[in-house]
């Protein structure tokens, strides 16, 4: 088996605007291992989000591969992809999305019962992960009841339980304060490591990197650097304190 969750290979994805074509990725290629956390770093419309939204399944690049866990994305027939996309991807973005009128518990059990993978096992590792990231007391709860930081929390539960190949989470902090960032998402480096899952988070917050193996710089739909070591990264989060 293969210890490479993810492969992007010269990835392309254009766009036309006034007649001229943008490319809002332009020939990105990297790889990512199981157990092995990530951040994609860059300016507002560098392509970092349009890079999140190809390895989520839900935008399709111009040209260019993505294979996960092994299977290329480009290569499969729609429903396939959405298989794919409900059973080996987790994701978090910026909007939550949880459904109103369940509680935390339910909203993360969701991924679970629409995976036929909802048993008394399962449902007990849904609470210990909610409890794990600061919800114990709010299992309960519905999304109304929660502040966006919680509700935040429980949709990075959700990307998580199901044990994909790959998580994202496209700026899973921005509602948190600094405090409550940082045990986030120290919290959500361990798990992917301990759960061996490949995990790439969207951050404008550079602090965050010090949680990170590797930092991905992207400027102008382009890669153009890529952060490795401890000390290099450590210096990159450095940067980003005010």
């Amino acid at each position: 088996m293969s210890d490479i969750a993810l492969e992007v290979k010269d990835l392309v994805k254009s766009f036309s605007l006034d007649g001229a074509t943008i490319n809002a990725v332009d020939q990105v290629s990297f790889q990512v291992k199981f157990g092995e956390f990530v951040a994609l770093v860059g300016p507002s419309g560098s392509g970092k989000t349009t890079m999140l939204s190809i390895l989520a399944a839900l935008l399709s690049p111009t040209s260019g591969q993505v294979l996960i866990d092994g299977q290329d994305l480009s290569q499969m027939a729609e429903k396939d992809r959405v298989k794919l996309r409900r059973e080996k991807i987790g994701f978090t973005f910026q909007a939550n999305n949880l459904i109103p009128y369940l509680s935390a518990r339910e909203n993360v059990e969701f991924m679970l019962r629409l995976n036929g993978k909802l048993d008394h096992g399962s449902r007990i590792r849904s609470d210990e992960l909610l409890a794990r990231l600061g919800l114990a007391e709010r299992l309960h709860n519905l999304p109304a009841q929660m502040s966006g930081g919680q509700q935040q929390r429980v949709a990075i539960a959700r990307a998580l339980i199901h044990n994909p190949a790959l998580v994202l989470a496209d700026e899973p902090t921005a509602s948190l304060d600094t405090e409550r960032a940082f045990q986030v998402v120290e919290t959500f480096a361990n798990l992917i490591h301990e759960n061996g899952r490949a995990g790439i988070i969207v951050t404008h917050d550079l602090r965050m990197c010090q949680f990170v193996d590797r930092v991905l710089q992207m400027q102008d739909g382009k890669l153009v650097r890529v952060y490795e070591g401890k000390k290099e990264i450590k210096q990159l989060a450095m940067a980003g304190v005010h």
